[in-house]
């Protein structure tokens, strides 16, 4: 569609106000803090000294080069489980294909500081594991503490991204290539690399950036585990923390930082992707083949091990939110005292978690149909920079953004630091994607004609919006607003930042629950969360009718 001049009509007015908004949540707050970066301290005056201290003192550039070690390691991992995963459950008929590929999501979509606490009751230094296997067996297990259990928690997460984007790009691959390639004297292993493995490494290369990223920008887990092994994010927030009573400059500092190299990342892989991505029209789909024999056990073998690992923490969390508990030690014997305890002092964080996740989605979901028919429909200068800017949120970690917007607004004109609305507009700006992208989707599906029929009809265009094209993308919108709603009640790096005693989350809550050593709390309030989480993909599935996340 070519590009439309921009007019003052109602669309004209919903373009400024969505570009006001951007512009005072997002680039504004971006520009605070890289400003605030090269700010003296006790001065304000333009100084290169913060980030002179980042480089000049190991105990800080240390922490970028951990940080890198950890995610590269991790993405490597996750392709490696990833994909050969996919393959298999897109190539082969595997028994309970459904169970398996809900759990996977289920891992996929709690927050990684779950996992990270569940491991450590686990495999901690008085873990389940460590004591049975150190009482009966007189094995010592390795520590979880430290990279190796960053890893670990990592990989178990991230690698259902790579597994799901992967899983769409095979069910898009002609069966035809691979028959020709098999004619032509392709052994099963030759296929793969010399057929299936171009085809796929596009979207390989997309689903890697996602696992970067989300490595790169966790907060919880190294916090959880790290021990001595410190990443940026951990670093950022304990610098920040400690400076917050001054201007938090050299925090400020290490996040602009991190900004520029996520953002570097995130345009070499775009720039990749698009040199090689191309369209692939599936005439004749894979279809799924039995196995049977050494094949099969090992096939399996290798997804159910690997899902029991994954679904692991939850499990976890369930099962010991129901033991008694003796201070921060759980007792033998079953109990719903952890269950009564949250409700008594954490029911304000389960109450917040809802209500500010309720009230981002609304906003979500406004925003979301609004810029996804600019962006696709009413297509001109400034919608390409607002549909441009949407974004930024997959290049920003949490706690950098928790950051930009508490340093941009915690004073007069705007003061929101220490409010509920900072924190449902840290939500809006971080998990809008989903919705934006399910709703231009489905825009893309829906024929311009329609809008035509109507407005020939004598409807307006703002009432055919409203009363034709809205109600067709709702199925859209609404599948990509129940995944903006999991990650937003699951959301901590960004909350732990801005959160106050009366603005506290869920997530916060567990958080603060496990550095206290309060297990059975933290248990109860963890499988509250799973809960909802689960309840909410129930719901996704029955809204699209089909058993499939796209990210």
């Amino acid at each position: 569609m070519n590009k439309t001049k921009w007019k003052l009509d109602f669309w004209g007015v919903i373009t400024l106000v969505i570009a006001a908004i951007f512009a005072l949540f997002l680039v504004y707050p971006l520009f605070a803090l890289f400003i605030s970066g090269f700010q003296d301290s006790s001065t304000g005056a333009f100084t290169m000294a913060n980030f002179a201290q980042f480089f000049k003192k190991k105990y800080y550039y240390q922490s970028m080069i951990n940080s890198f070690t950890v995610t590269v390691c991790v993405t490597i991992l996750a392709i490696a489980i990833g994909a050969p995963l996919a393959y298999f459950m897109t190539v082969y008929k595997i028994k309970g294909k459904g169970l398996v590929e809900m759990l996977i999501i289920i891992s996929m979509l709690s927050p990684p500081f779950i996992g990270a606490y569940s491991w450590i009751l686990l495999l901690g230094r008085s873990g389940v594991l460590t004591e049975f296997l150190s009482k009966f067996l007189g094995i010592q297990m390795p520590s979880i503490y430290g990279f190796g259990g960053i890893l670990l928690v990592f990989t178990l997460k991230l690698y259902s991204f790579i597994y799901l984007y992967v899983s769409g790009a095979l069910k898009k691959i002609d069966v035809s290539l691979s028959e020709a390639a098999e004619s032509l004297g392709c052994s099963s292993a030759k296929k793969v690399v010399t057929v299936i493995l171009p085809l796929i490494l596009p979207t390989v290369l997309a689903g890697s950036l996602l696992v970067f990223m989300n490595a790169l920008a966790d907060f919880g887990t190294p916090m959880l585990i790290g021990e001595g092994f410190n990443v940026m994010p951990v670093i950022i927030y304990s610098e920040f923390i400690s400076e917050v009573g001054g201007q938090a400059n050299f925090a400020a500092a290490m996040a602009a930082i991190m900004v520029f190299i996520t953002a570097i990342l995130f345009m070499a892989q775009k720039y990749v992707v698009n040199k090689k991505s191309f369209t692939m029209s599936s005439l004749r789909p894979i279809k799924p083949k039995e196995i049977k024999g050494i094949k099969s056990v090992f096939v399996h073998g290798f997804i159910y091990i690997l899902v029991f690992l994954s679904i692991i923490p939850q499990i976890t969390v369930i099962y010991t939110s129901f033991l008694k508990t003796k201070g921060s030690m759980f007792a033998s014997g079953f109990s719903l005292e952890s269950y009564q305890k949250i409700f008594k002092t954490a029911g304000k964080a389960i109450a917040n978690t809802y209500l500010f996740g309720l009230a981002a989605i609304i906003v979500i979901i406004l925003l979301g149909m609004f810029i996804a028919y600019l962006s696709t429909r009413r297509k001109n200068y400034l919608t390409s920079i607002i549909d441009t800017i949407t974004m930024f949120p997959y290049i920003i970690p949490g706690s950098v953004l928790g950051i930009t917007l508490l340093l941009a607004f915690n004073k007069k004109p705007i003061l929101l630091s220490g409010t509920a609305a900072i924190i449902i507009v840290a939500f809006v700006i971080r998990r809008l994607p989903y919705t934006l992208r399910s709703s231009a989707a489905i825009l893309y599906q829906i024929s311009p004609s329609m809008e035509e029929a109507s407005i020939s009809l004598g409807s307006s265009p703002v009432k055919t919006f409203f009363k034709v094209t809205a109600v067709m993308m709702m199925p859209g919108v609404l599948a990509g607003a129940i995944l903006s709603w999991i990650t937003v009640i699951n959301e901590l790096s960004a909350s732990v930042i801005l959160y106050t005693g009366s603005t506290k989350t869920m997530s916060v809550a567990i958080y603060t629950e496990v550095i206290r050593a309060s297990y059975g709390t933290a248990a109860a309030l963890s499988s509250l969360l799973t809960l909802t989480t689960i309840i909410s993909l129930i719901i996704f599935y029955k809204f699209t009718g089909n058993k499939e996340i796209s990210l």
